[in-house]
């Protein structure tokens, strides 16, 4: 029998433009990622803080870490999900992001759900 993980969070990611924020001319590029947090776990939990890791292609990295997110911080039970939609500027054309979130079980132990990485900006092509 396979058996749920009391504490897990699962993170799916969709990214899409944003050319109303981009400006090649000033060295901007722009993208809206909508992020769906779905509680698979066995018991109720609440999503603390994140963690992002950035970098665009031309190899500027940062760094951003903050409570919540989007000024929420959504307790999860069983079979809920929470979704919500950010956005970064990069200066280059592509990047990648990846991160975490801080949650905290109803039995008051802490875990990490990770968000693996995702491409902003189209893939390069082979010619």
């Amino acid at each position: 029998m396979i058996r749920m993980s009391r504490h897990q969070f699962e993170c799916s990611v969709q990214v899409r433009d944003l050319p109303e924020q981009t400006d090649p001319e000033q060295g901007v590029w722009a993208w809206a990622y909508t992020i769906r947090v779905v509680n698979r776990g066995e018991i109720a939990a609440q999503l603390i803080a994140r963690r992002w890791l950035i970098e665009d292609e031309s190899g500027h990295r940062e760094e951003v870490r903050g409570l919540g997110v989007v000024g929420q911080q959504p307790l999860l039970q069983p079979g809920e999900q929470h979704e919500y939609t950010s956005w970064v500027q990069l200066r280059a054309p592509r990047g990648t992001m990846q991160g975490s979130f801080h949650c905290m079980s109803a039995d008051a132990e802490a875990f990490d759900a990770q968000i693996p990485p995702f491409m902003l900006g189209e893939a390069p092509t082979l010619h």
